[in-house]
C-alpha cells in the first residue's frame, strides 16, 4: 500500500503530547518557500556546482533529462536545472592567477570590461550536465595580444560561469517558464564581479537576499499555514503572508544590451565548440 498524499496545507495529525504536525516539504523547497518566491521568479545557487530552479504551475518533463520536476511547499511544480561548474570556476581561475581568494579575483575583473576584450571561458571543467558533455573540458577562446592580461581572464571566468548559469535559465523559458525576477544565492553573490554582471546577462532584476536559513523560515510558514488552516483563521489554497528577506535589488539598465552581446559572444564560442549542444 502506498502512503497517503496530503496538501501542503493540510496536517498530517499530532503529536502525543497535541501539537499540530503540518505536511512538510524538502529542503529546496522549503527553502524556495521561506524566500517567498512565487511565478515569475527564479532561485540560481551559487556553489562549486550551480542549480537553478523556478516555480511554474505545471510540472515539466524532459525526456533529455535535464529538468528535474520537483513539486514546490505550496501546491505548484519547481523545475531544477543544475551546472557542474559554477563557483568552481572562479577557484581554478583564482589559482591559476595566484590570488588567494575570491574577493581578489572579483576586484581584478572589475577593472576590465564586459566582454573581457572578447576572451570567452566555456567553463566545462569538470565536464557538464547542462548542456549534456560529460567528457568535455574547459576552452579559453578569443586570446590576441590585447587581451592577454590578468584582468581580462578573471572577468571571463565571472561571464563564463553567469553565462553557463544563463544557459540553464534558458532551458526553463525554452520550456515556458516565465522568469522576470532572478533571486541569487551562495556566498559568491556577495561578490562585486558577479553582482555587476549577474542583471544583464541573465535579463532580469537579480535580487540578493542576505544569508539566512531558508529552509528553516520556509519550514516555520508552512507549519503557520497548516496551523492556520486547522483553526480556520488562513485559506488552504493561499500561503501566509511571511515577512520577505532583505536583500539588494540590482536592475540591468543601460547594461542590458551590453550583457546580452557578451551573452551572444558566449553563445557563439558554444555554438562553434560545440555544435547543437542543446538540442
Amino acid at each position: 500500500m502506498l502512503p497517503e498524499v496530503i496538501g501542503p496545507s493540510e496536517a498530517a495529525g499530532t503529536t502525543p503530547e497535541g501539537l499540530l504536525i503540518s505536511a512538510g516539504t524538502g529542503e529546496t523547497m522549503a527553502a524556495a518557500f521561506g524566500l517567498g518566491i512565487g511565478l515569475g521568479d527564479a532561485v540560481v545557487s551559487l556553489g562549486a556546482s550551480g542549480s537553478v530552479m523556478a516555480v511554474h504551475p505545471e510540472a515539466l518533463v524532459d525526456n533529455g533529462g535535464m529538468i528535474t520536476s520537483l513539486a514546490d511547499a505550496t501546491g505548484m511544480h519547481l523545475p531544477v536545472v543544475t551546472t557542474l561548474n559554477a563557483v568552481r570556476t572562479l577557484r581554478g581561475a583564482a589559482e591559476m592567477l595566484g590570488l588567494g581568494d575570491l574577493e581578489s579575483l572579483s576586484d581584478l575583473a572589475m577593472k576590465s570590461t564586459p566582454g573581457s576584450h572578447g576572451l570567452v571561458l566555456l567553463p566545462y571543467l569538470e565536464g557538464e550536465r547542462t548542456p549534456n558533455l560529460p567528457h568535455t573540458a574547459g576552452t579559453l577562446s578569443g586570446l590576441r595580444r590585447e587581451s592577454m592580461k590578468p584582468e581580462h581572464l578573471a572577468r571571463a571566468a565571472f561571464e563564463g560561469m553567469l553565462c553557463g548559469l544563463a544557459d540553464a535559465l534558458d532551458v526553463l523559458r525554452g520550456r515556458g517558464v516565465e522568469v522576470r525576477r532572478v533571486f541569487l544565492l551562495g556566498a559568491a553573490a556577495e561578490l562585486s564581479a558577479v553582482q555587476a554582471a549577474a542583471p544583464a546577462l541573465f535579463g532580469a532584476q537579480v535580487v540578493v537576499p542576505q544569508p539566512a536559513d531558508y529552509a528553516a523560515i520556509g519550514a516555520a510558514r508552512q507549519a503557520a499555514w497548516a496551523l492556520g488552516v486547522s483553526q480556520g483563521t488562513l485559506d488552504p489554497r493561499t500561503p501566509p503572508m511571511w515577512q520577505g528577506p532583505a536583500a539588494q535589488v540590482l536592475e540591468p539598465g543601460e547594461e542590458l544590451a551590453v550583457g546580452q552581446a557578451v551573452r551572444q559572444q558566449y553563445v557563439s564560442v558554444r555554438e562553434q565548440t560545440y555544435p547543437g549542444a542543446f538540442r
